[in-house]
C-alpha cells in the first residue's frame, strides 16, 4: 500500500559513492520513499559510515548484506574451474559480484515490500543490463527506476561536474574530485576504473590511481613463493613460504590477494567491446584471481584430457564468460553451461608451486597423481610407450589431406614449391 503523496517504495542498490548517494536523494526529490541496500562482497568500505551518509541523504531504511561467501563458492570459484574470461584479458571482477548483489537485494526488496528497484548505473554500461536482466530473471513482475535514463535527471546531471556540485550543495561527503572523477567498482575479485581522464585511452593511468596492488616497480626485490593444492578444479588449499596454510574458500581468497597485492600481481588496462556495442577503456586489478588463473591452467595441463579441454575451452569457457559479461546469469543457458563445469574438473587435482615477482606469477612445479602424464612414457631418453616406427604411419595417414590440398592449388606436389610462392599465392 502507497502512502499518501508518495509514488512508491524503492530500494536502491547503493555503493556510498557520487552517483548513488545523488541518485538517493533525488529519489526522495521526486517523491519515493528509498531505503538504500549495500552488499558486502568484499570491498573495502566503512560500512558504517556508508550507513550514516545514507540516512543523512534521507533513506528510510539501510540493509547490508554479507555475501562474501556466497560470492566466491557460487560464482568466483566456477569462474576459476573454467578459466573464464572476457576477450582474453579482463577476468570478470564487476560481472561476477553482479549476480550475488541483485540476488540479496532482491531478497531485501520481497521482505520490506517494495514497489520499485532502482541502481545508479550509466545509459552507456553494462551494468545497467546486468542487475535488470537479474532483477527480472528473479522476479519478473519487478519495476525498475533506471535513472541515468531517465531524461529528467540525465538532462538536470550532464556529467560527473553537475553530480559533484549538486553534492556539494546538499551536503554530500564525497571521495570523489574534479581531478580525479573515474568511477570505480570495487569487490573481493577486483576493483575496476573508468571514465574521467581514463576515457582518453592514450593516458597512462596516474600512479596515486592503484588502490589495491603495490607497483611492479616498487614491490619487493625478493620473490615470494607460495603452493596451492587443488582439489577438481577448485583451491583446497594454500601453503605460504614461511609455511602457514589456508584451508577456508574465503580465507584462501583473502591470502592470495594479499599476497599478489604484495608483489604487483594483476593489473590491467584495456579498450573492451561493451555489450551494448560502445567500446570502452578499463583498468582493472585482480589480484587473487590473476594467481589462480596462471595456477589452475597450468595444473590442467597436466591433468586434463587434451580433447575435453579442447571442447571446454572453445564451448564452456567462452559461453560463461560471455553469460556473465553480458548479465545472463539468471537464464536457462547459464544452467546449462555450469552443469558442464564440474564434469570437466574430475581429474583437475594436484598441486602447483609458484613464485610471485614484480607482478608476475611464475609456475616452478607442477605434481599430481591423476596419471595422465607419464615421464617414462613422454621421456626422449628411453623407449616405451610405442614402437618410434609408428609415428611413420602416423604421419603418412596426417598428410594425406595436405598433400591433395597441395596438389589441388597447382603446388606441384612433391616436387615442392618455395615458401615465398605460397605466401604471394594466397
Amino acid at each position: 500500500m502507497v502512502a499518501e503523496g508518495k509514488k512508491g517504495k524503492v530500494i536502491l542498490a547503493y555503493s556510498g559513492g557520487l552517483d548513488t548517494s545523488c541518485i538517493l536523494l533525488w529519489l526522495i526529490e521526486q517523491g519515493y520513499e528509498v531505503v538504500a541496500f549495500m552488499a558486502d562482497v568484499g570491498q573495502e568500505e566503512d560500512f558504517e559510515a556508508a550507513k550514516t551518509k545514507a540516512m543523512k541523504c534521507g533513506a528510510a531504511g539501510f540493509f547490508l548484506e554479507d555475501l562474501k561467501r556466497e560470492f566466491v563458492e557460487q560464482l568466483i570459484y566456477p569462474a576459476v574451474q573454467c578459466n573464464a574470461i572476457y576477450e582474453n584479458v579482463y577476468l570478470l571482477g564487476t560481472s561476477l559480484a553482479r549476480p550475488v548483489i541483485a540476488r540479496g537485494m532482491m531478497e531485501v526488496a520481497l521482505r520490506e515490500g517494495c514497489d520499485f528497484v532502482s541502481h545508479g548505473c550509466t545509459g552507456k554500461g553494462n551494468d545497467q543490463v546486468r542487475f535488470e536482466l537479474a532483477f527480472y530473471g528473479l522476479s519478473p513482475s519487478i519495476k525498475v527506476i533506471a535513472p541515468w535514463r531517465l531524461p529528467e535527471f540525465y538532462e538536470r546531471f550532464a556529467g560527473r561536474s553537475a553530480l559533484l556540485d549538486y553534492a556539494a550543495k546538499n551536503g554530500i561527503p564525497v571521495t570523489q574530485t574534479a581531478a580525479k572523477p573515474w568511477s570505480t567498482d570495487e569487490n573481493l575479485f577486483h576493483i575496476s576504473y573508468e571514465a574521467g581522464i581514463l576515457e582518453d585511452p592514450n593516458t597512462t593511468p596516474p600512479d596515486d590511481m592503484w588502490k589495491l596492488t603495490t607497483s611492479p616497480l616498487k614491490a619487493p626485490e625478493q620473490p615470494e613463493t607460495l603452493t596451492i593444492e587443488w582439489s577438481r578444479g577448485l583451491p583446497t588449499k594454500v601453503t605460504k613460504q614461511d609455511g602457514t596454510t589456508v584451508t577456508d574458500a574465503v580465507e584462501v581468497f583473502l591470502t592470495l590477494n594479499a599476497l599478489a597485492r604484495k608483489h604487483g600481481v594483476g593489473r590491467i588496462d584495456i579498450v573492451e567491446n561493451r555489450f551494448i556495442g560502445v567500446k570502452s577503456r578499463g583498468c582493472y586489478e585482480s589480484p587473487a584471481a590473476t594467481i589462480l588463473r596462471v595456477a589452475h591452467m597450468d595444473l590442467e595441463g597436466m591433468t586434463l584430457d587434451r580433447n575435453v579441454r579442447a571442447l571446454r575451452d572453445q564451448f564452456i569457457t567462452t559461453a560463461f564468460s560471455q553469460i556473465l559479461y553480458n548479465g545472463f546469469f539468471f537464464s536457462p543457458e547459464r544452467e546449462f553451461v555450469t552443469a558442464a563445469i564440474p564434469q570437466s574438473q574430475k581429474t583437475v587435482n594436484g598441486f602447483t608451486r609458484l613464485k610471485l615477482y614484480k607482478g608476475n606469477v611464475i609456475v616452478e612445479g607442477r605434481d599430481s597423481d591423476e596419471g595422465l602424464y607419464d615421464a617414462k612414457f613422454s621421456s626422449m631418453d628411453e623407449q616405451g610407450g610405442f614402437e618410434p616406427t609408428a609415428t611413420s604411419g602416423f604421419i603418412d595417414i596426417s598428410s594425406i589431406r595436405i598433400k591433395a590440398w597441395a596438389v589441388a592449388n597447382g603446388k606441384r606436389g612433391q616436387s615442392g614449391v618455395a615458401v615465398g610462392d605460397v605466401y604471394n599465392r594466397e
